[in-house]
């Protein structure tokens, strides 16, 4: 008979009937475990799919009957998913891209976004930034600092002035030939207060306002048997206006910058600006010396201590 179960060359018409069958075995669970618990109850079920069919109006050779009972033994016409690997993964992900493709290519879009930015933006940012940096190093300072040097030159009438901005040349220049930018820049900035300092015009006065001390007395740390005595001093300029100077307290060796400051006097010096501010509330003699352009150093009018306080 053509129609035996280890046939499997059965025609296509065949073939879905008894796949057919073997559906209707599976909804007939039932009958299934009742005439399957042994090999002798084929017979009788083959009987009993055949009357089934036939009182659908549907005649079905005892073959293909054979073919679904033995099918539904070997588990045939049944579906049956693949294991787990690459191929079922990539076949899920494509069958659910509707869910997370939208993300993907936002993601993409980012992630295109964030390396041009960092290929074409960034990166030549970073290449001009180091560049500019080199190029001012190695030659916008240099040339800084010689003008500087030459402009110092110039203008002291000081040999003392000339002598340290040659050597604060020196140290620039050794530091670019080091790289060593943070040295550069504060040679740099020594040039600078040099020549700054040597342009400065002004006069050293006692403060005379009120609400403000014009001198004061302490006593010091190292001796507390002596005293110390102190005028407080500010520098005015040409146009009347006080100056904010670089100032060092001699309490602690800190360079603070101030608009007054106390200026060590002898004692006798200290009592005759408080006998002429008793006499009538104004200090006549109030000048204390004065700085001309040119020179580092004040031209003081009265005996002085060479010491400074910023802080009383």
């Amino acid at each position: 008979m053509t129609g035996q179960s280890g046939d499997t060359s059965l025609p296509l018409d065949d073939v879905m009937l008894a796949m057919d069958v073997v559906d209707t075995l599976r909804y007939r669970r039932d009958l299934v475990l009742r005439e399957l618990d042994g090999d002798a109850r084929d017979a009788a079920l083959i009987e009993r799919l055949r009357d089934i069919y036939h009182h659908q109006g549907i005649e079905v050779p005892d073959h293909i009957l054979r073919e679904g009972v033995e099918g539904l033994k070997q588990d045939r016409f049944t579906y049956h998913p693949p294991g787990p690997g690459l191929g079922r993964t990539l076949a899920g992900a494509y069958a659910t891209r509707g869910k997370w493709g939208k993300w993907v290519l936002g993601l993409g879009a980012v992630l295109v976004l964030a390396l041009g930015a960092w290929f074409f933006a960034y990166l030549p940012y970073q290449a001009a930034q180091t560049e500019a940096a080199r190029i001012e190093l190695s030659e916008t300072m240099p040339a800084q600092m010689q003008a500087l040097y030459d402009t110092i030159y110039e203008e002291t009438k000081v040999q003392s002035a000339a002598e340290t901005a040659e050597l604060y040349l020196q140290r620039g220049q050794a530091a670019v030939a080091e790289q060593d930018r943070a040295a550069a820049e504060d040679a740099l900035a020594r040039l600078t207060a040099l020549r700054d300092e040597l342009r400065r015009q002004y006069e050293l006065r006692v403060v005379n306002r009120d609400g403000i001390a014009s001198g004061f007395w302490t006593f010091p740390d190292v001796n507390q048997s002596a005293s110390n005595y102190y005028l407080v001093v500010e520098a005015i300029d040409e146009d009347g206006q006080a100056l904010t100077l670089p100032i060092e307290n001699e309490e602690n060796g800190l360079i603070e910058n101030v608009s007054a400051w106390g200026l060590r006097v002898p004692e006798s010096v200290y009592n005759s600006v408080v006998e002429d501010k008793q006499d009538d509330g104004i200090i006549q003699r109030n000048l204390v010396g004065s700085k001309e352009y040119g020179f580092l150093d004040i031209n003081y009018a009265v005996p002085t201590l060479d010491g400074t306080v910023t802080r009383w």
